[in-house]
């Protein structure tokens, strides 16, 4: 059984370690136990820890990591300068849901191969990496995503805060931001993890532009990635449910996560 660290008990972290009680989901049980979970809200985590059956303690960062094998960050962007390093320290395998804080980074992907650890990166909120992932392997002319959010995904993030831009009185569709896959990384740190994956998927030479719209009254996060090179064209349209605990976090974000921890744990792994 894999041991799992969890550091985070938002709305990932929550839905996370549900999926991994065995008490809470029988029908579709992945042969993983979380064996701690840490977060700067210890009450939350302790609230978290009561629901689940095997009650994992509520830890320091460290402890979780020496606890466990693979070590889930599921806390935000500005966890990762303590928690990266921290794991690759101990020499441990991780799962980044925060990829945005990944970039700029290249000293932690030479010091995780010199250690023989590995950085998991779930598609999150997006489908196709595997397709570009493959395309990559060919010459890619461009790659575009497009991101539409509604207003309450985007209203209180840092880029829309720092310029002041008053999103609650837009009356249609209006694109805010353009720019590169990391310069949206750095102007919306809590909603820019599909522009990073994209920016990992893909052939570093090739810009990735990312576009951000905001939609009055709209209710769903939705992202089109078109993806152009050797290989042919790619088009990808997903149109994401909220979470019902944070709305700036898609629902299929945390299912890819769990998905990815199952394939960890399955001898059949399917897809690229």
């Amino acid at each position: 059984m894999l041991k799992i660290g969890l550091l985070g008990a938002g709305a990932i972290g929550r839905i996370i370690a549900t999926a991994l009680d065995p008490q809470q989901n029988r029908e579709k049980r992945i042969d993983a136990q979380i064996t701690g979970i840490c977060d700067q809200d210890r009450e939350r985590a302790a609230a978290l820890s009561s629901e689940l059956s095997n009650r994992p303690p509520v830890v320091s960062m460290e402890e979780m990591i020496e606890k466990c094998e693979l070590a889930v960050e599921a806390a935000g962007q500005g966890a990762l300068p303590a928690f990266v390093p921290k794991a690759l320290e101990h020499r441990r395998d991780m799962l980044v849901m925060s990829v945005g804080g990944l970039l700029g980074h290249e000293e932690w992907f030479r010091q995780a191969a010199e250690r023989g650890c590995r950085i998991y990166v779930p598609s999150g909120a997006i489908a196709g990496l595997d397709g570009i992932k493959s395309a990559s392997i060919g010459k890619l002319e461009s790659a575009v995503l497009t991101s539409r959010k509604p207003v309450a995904a985007l209203k209180g993030t840092k880029f829309v805060v720092e310029r002041g831009i008053a999103v609650e009185n837009f009356k249609t569709e209006t694109a805010i931001f353009e720019g590169t896959a990391e310069e949206a990384a750095k102007a919306f740190p809590t909603t820019s993890n599909v522009a990073a994956s994209l920016r990992l998927a893909t052939d570093p030479d090739i810009p990735v532009q990312v576009r951000v719209v905001a939609v009055p009254g709209g209710t769903q996060n939705v992202h089109e990635i078109r993806v152009q090179g050797e290989f042919g064209c790619l088009t990808v349209i997903v149109q994401n449910v909220p979470s019902k605990q944070n709305p700036r976090t898609s629902q299929l974000a945390a299912f890819s996560a769990i998905a990815t921890l199952a394939n960890l744990t399955r001898a059949l792994r399917v897809g690229t």
